[in-house]
Formats: structure tokens, C-alpha cells, sequence
């Protein structure tokens, strides 16, 4: 234990030490404002929240993703039990008496039916949450769009444009490319 703690000790130490790119002039340190002696010192570093914005906007997709999946997976699960109780049903139509209170007679057709509402219900809930997660991450993205300018600037192509206008028993099409 006492070794364990030790080399604990000595990788802590050793790791906290500063790096060779961490202590010198470099294009990085330039450019996110922690170089002391620069200009960069004027740029402002992105704020958490809009870090939380750029980067839990693909979170939220990932997690509504996640829901609806395990709410079809929920859905089918229901579905192969409930087609179970039909097979039962239809094998034998004395299985699928109803008593007076509206439950199966037979214990093995109520608890297929119990299981396949069961199933129903955790499918609902879970794609309820991919529905709410989903809008989340919209709200999310348009969030981030508040921070971008109009154009992009990485991208010089303007696009194209396309005509179309009737002309005598047909139609012309055009297109225009701008760069």
C-alpha cells in the first residue's frame, strides 16, 4: 500500500510539472489569450455557458437519440407479448374469458397482458424524454446560432441560383453560379 501511494505520489508530481510547450512562446498560447506580453490578451475566452451551449447542444441530440431508441425497443418488446397473448388467444378462445372486472381468467393471458402494458408504458415515457430532449437540443443549436455571424467564413462559394419561368408549352430553367 505504502509503494502504491508512493508512485501515486511521484505521477501526480511529475504530471503537474509544466510541459515544454506550456512554459514557451507559441502559436496556441497566442492565440486563446495566454500568452502574457501579447495583443491576444484582448481577445476574451468563450464564456462556459456559451461552451456549454456549443458542446451540450451535441449531448441533448445524443441523449434524445438514445431515448427514442430504447422507446422503439420498448415498443417492440411490448408488441412481442402482446402478439404472444393473441397466439394463446387464438389457440384457445376459453384462455381469453374476461372476468367481471375486466381481467384475463387465466393467470398466463393476464400476465402476458400485464407485461405487454408494462413494456407500453416505459416505451411511452422514454420517447416522451426523447420528444423533450430533442427540443432541448433544438433550442440548443438555435442558442449557438446567436453567436455566429451572417456568412460563414470559411466557405468562399456563394451558392447557386436557379431560374425557372414558363415559355410557350414548356418551361425554362436556369442556372447561375456566382464566385
Amino acid at each position: 500500500m505504502t509503494r502504491a501511494l508512493t508512485l501515486l505520489g511521484l505521477v501526480t508530481v511529475l504530471a503537474s510539472s509544466r510541459l515544454r510547450g506550456q512554459g514557451e512562446d507559441t502559436v496556441t498560447r497566442r492565440h486563446d489569450a495566454t500568452l502574457r506580453g501579447t495583443a491576444a490578451l484582448d481577445v476574451h475566452p468563450a464564456t462556459w455557458r456559451r461552451v456549454a451551449v456549443h458542446y451540450g447542444k451535441w449531448a441533448v441530440a445524443a441523449v434524445a437519440a438514445t431515448f427514442t431508441a430504447l422507446g422503439a425497443h420498448e415498443h417492440q418488446s411490448s408488441n412481442r407479448v402482446f402478439r404472444q397473448l393473441l397466439d394463446l388467444c387464438l389457440a384457445n378462445s376459453a384462455d381469453c374469458t374476461l372476468a367481471s372486472d375486466g381481467s384475463y381468467r387465466n393467470p398466463a393471458a393476464e400476465q402476458l397482458y400485464q407485461t405487454s402494458i408494462h413494456y407500453d408504458g416505459r416505451a411511452r415515457v422514454r420517447l416522451l424524454l426523447g420528444q423533450v430532449s430533442l427540443l432541448a437540443s433544438a433550442g440548443l443549436f438555435l442558442a449557438d446560432l446567436r453567436h455566429r455571424s451572417n456568412d460563414p467564413g470559411n466557405i468562399p462559394f456563394r451558392g447557386a441560383k436557379l431560374t425557372v419561368a414558363p415559355q410557350g408549352s414548356g418551361a425554362r430553367v436556369g442556372v447561375r453560379i456566382v464566385f
